[in-house]
């Protein structure tokens, strides 16, 4: 469904992806590890076109994004939860959601599913979004990119600053998405959080993917978990 050849992408005069290819095939979940500065979040900019990469290509159901402008990228099916959330704070939990709703030619989701998936979002749905606590606004953040009925999804560091019991329920709510057989291409930095969930894996260090593998073999590589994540 995604298909990323050889990119390279530069802020500036910045050298930041140096040559990643990968794929996520239809009803997978690939996860992106590595420790911060790498190169994830630019790789997700470079993805859906805020910031396009120079050579290479990015294919999505078979069609060039590579240089396309953001909005036609999600209005072909993609989906973002990007890092740190990006509501807004001064819109209530249902304006957020009734901001980004799409319907497309296949309805999936809607606010009675999102809020039977995040039951404290109908609780909380009048309430601006300033005032949700930081696991509620994850909550948000991955249910206005389902309101879209996005064919793919991109999650940038979903459990970030969270505490465990949020992680869980963030996590409870990726295994309904798999279930479902949304693809969904994930980057974290919690291997623990990812093997749960992701069918393959890939490491990224200094711009470049290093490692590829199934979340079980990286488990079991103590020399190169220790090496690229420091666990």
């Amino acid at each position: 469904m995604l298909r990323i050849v050889d990119i390279h992408t530069y802020y500036g005069d910045s050298y930041v992806i140096q040559g990643v290819s990968l794929e996520v095939a239809r009803g997978m979940v690939v996860a992106l590890l590595g420790r911060n500065g790498v190169g994830k979040t630019t790789l997700i900019r470079s993805i859906v076109g805020f910031t396009p990469a120079r050579r290479g290509a990015i294919l999505f159901n078979g069609q060039d994004i590579t240089r396309m402008d953001a909005y036609k990228i999600i209005k072909l099916g993609m989906g973002l939860v990007p890092q740190g959330r990006r509501i807004f704070p001064s819109l209530t939990v249902k304006e957020n959601l009734a901001i980004a709703e799409r319907c497309s030619g296949v309805r999936r989701w809607d606010f009675a599913k999102i809020y039977t998936l995040f039951p404290r979002l109908e609780e909380r749905c009048d309430q601006r979004a300033s005032t949700l606590s930081g696991g509620e606004q994850q909550m948000l953040a991955i249910a206005r990119a389902l309101i879209s009925n996005p064919l793919f999804i991109l999650m940038d560091e979903p459990t970030e600053g969270l505490a465990p019991v949020l992680v869980r329920e963030v996590g409870d709510a990726i295994l309904r998405l798999k279930e479902e057989g949304l693809s969904i291409f994930l980057v974290e930095q919690n291997l623990s959080f990812a093997r749960k969930f992701a069918d393959y894996v890939h490491l990224m260090s200094k711009g470049m993917i290093v490692y590829s593998s199934t979340p079980e073999q990286l488990w079991e590589d103590q020399e190169t978990k220790h090496r690229y994540l420091g666990v």
